[in-house]
């Protein structure tokens, strides 16, 4: 059984909530109707009361001649007659139910309309006065509202039961209705989870339900996407992987069956020792990657003075770029530069950074360190004068591989780690960096903007 068996279906949550709210409103309404009906049952016997005694009270020869015979008006209902005289004296059968205040009423020529008890029964009493002076009274007992109210009452329990089938047949189209688009999008995610890419939700039910479906949808093109520079790496990691151990690879079994002797042995280990360095600093790329997109990467942070730390790394590069015919400069305050920081990483940041612009850079062309305070915060600063960046190139400078991969064969490229390595360690030290195509020194212009004090330090980071 599935969690989704275990905790009960959603159609069938729905169907029993819907039916269960109906049956409420409809308990509800029944018992306002059923205690409303007998008052309405009431008012009409007691308004058919009053208006044959209105019509008897307009003839008074027959009222006098009904109560001259001593009779009661036959039928069903038992209906009473009591005729007050201009007099004031009462007559008839329901001359007990006409008290002083009704009589008086009526010789004032007003309406009565109340309830009395009449031969141990309670009856309505409904009174009109004549054109004599005096006044016509008619009773009639009170089980004959019963007996209407018991019909009208009758006549209720059908549509109660048709309300609460409807309600139930209303939950069960609401319920597929919702329920239809949720499986499917269920279904979406489960395919996706198991790895099949291309699957599409229709948009359709409910605007929350459509939007799920959006974001699915979304989420597979993202994953598509995702899954693609996957392996475009990983063909790229291969790549940078097989040749050097290729060379390396050659050289060994040349060196194993003597192939190479003499005076060829020392170069050939040369060779060797190069591509295992090529190979050593690529590994450690990787490693250096892994270790900033993992959750417990930690920094050690302390007061820097960014001066200090830029003029140590300048006379490291300026060596590095004397060997290469290239022109170092550095930009920098001449003053201390306090910030919170990890001074380590900077420093790695910064050799990224010149590294990238090292390898690009032509002899005689420069390649620039800068630093400089900016408001709450600094600048660091890495131009060179190598070819620079288009637009597209800006778009995926920071993702791995996407640069190494475009330029391979056409311009010196390392291992494609080095920028997605600098975004990710400009990240963690709570700041940004961002590359612009044309420095004023013709090449390419990272800047990298770190806070005086880093309080998003050691949180996770997405991939660009």
């Amino acid at each position: 059984m599935s969690a989704v068996d275990g905790r009960g279906s959603l159609t069938r949550s729905i169907v029993l909530l819907t039916s269960a709210v109906a049956a409420v409103a409809v308990l509800l309404t029944g018992l306002f109707a059923w205690r409303t009906i007998r008052t309405n049952a009431e008012a009409q016997e007691r308004d058919q009361l009053a208006r044959q005694a209105e019509i008897l009270a307009r003839t008074p020869p027959l009222a006098s001649w009904m109560l001259d015979r001593q009779q009661r008006i036959a039928g069903p209902d038992g209906i009473g007659l009591a005729l007050v005289r201009p007099s004031g004296e009462i007559d008839g059968p329901a001359a007990a139910v006409v008290g002083a205040a009704s009589r008086d009423a009526l010789l004032s020529g007003d309406k009565v309309s109340t309830t009395a008890r009449l031969d141990g029964g309670e009856v309505l009493v409904e009174g009109a006065p004549t054109p004599t002076g005096g006044g016509l009274v008619l009773t009639q007992p009170m089980r004959a509202v019963d007996q209407a109210t018991d019909r009208m009452r009758g006549s209720l329990v059908l549509p109660l039961i048709l309300g609460l089938t409807g309600a139930a047949l209303a939950g069960a189209l609401l319920a597929r209705r919702l329920t239809r688009p949720l499986v499917n999008a269920a279904r979406t995610a489960h395919r996706l989870s198991e790895g099949a890419r291309g699957v599409t939700v229709p948009a359709e039910g409910p605007a929350e339900v459509a939007e799920l479906a959006g974001a699915l949808n979304t989420l597979d093109t993202a994953l598509t996407h995702s899954e693609s520079r996957q392996r475009d790496f990983l063909l790229s990691v291969s790549h940078e992987i097989r040749t050097p151990l290729t060379t390396a690879r050659g050289y060994a079994e040349a060196l194993a069956d003597e192939v190479i002797t003499g005076e060829e042995v020392p170069e050939a280990g040369r060779i060797l020792r190069t591509e295992i360095e090529r190979l050593e600093h690529f590994v450690g790329d990787l490693l250096a990657l892994a270790r900033l997109e993992a959750d417990d990467f930690r920094l050690d942070i302390a007061e820097v003075d960014l001066d200090a730390l830029v003029e140590e790394a300048a006379r490291a590069w300026a060596t590095r770029c004397a060997g290469h015919d290239v022109d170092f400069r550095v930009e920098r305050p001449g003053r201390p530069l306090l910030i919170s920081t990890d001074g380590f990483r900077v420093r790695q940041l910064i050799d990224g950074l010149a590294e990238n612009a090292l390898r690009v850079t032509p002899a005689g062309r420069p390649v620039v360190l800068s630093l400089r305070a900016a408001g709450t915060g600094v600048l660091l600063e890495v131009r060179d004068g190598g070819p620079g960046l288009s637009d597209d190139d800006i778009e995926v400078a920071f993702v791995r591989g996407a640069l190494a991969d475009r330029y391979r064969g056409v311009r010196p490229v390392g291992s494609g780690l080095g920028l997605a390595i600098a975004h990710r360690l400009a990240g963690r030290l709570g700041g940004t960096i961002t590359a612009r195509g044309r420095a004023p020194e013709g090449g390419a212009w990272f800047t990298v903007r770190l806070p005086s004090h880093s309080a998003a330090l050691n949180t996770p980071l997405t991939n660009p």
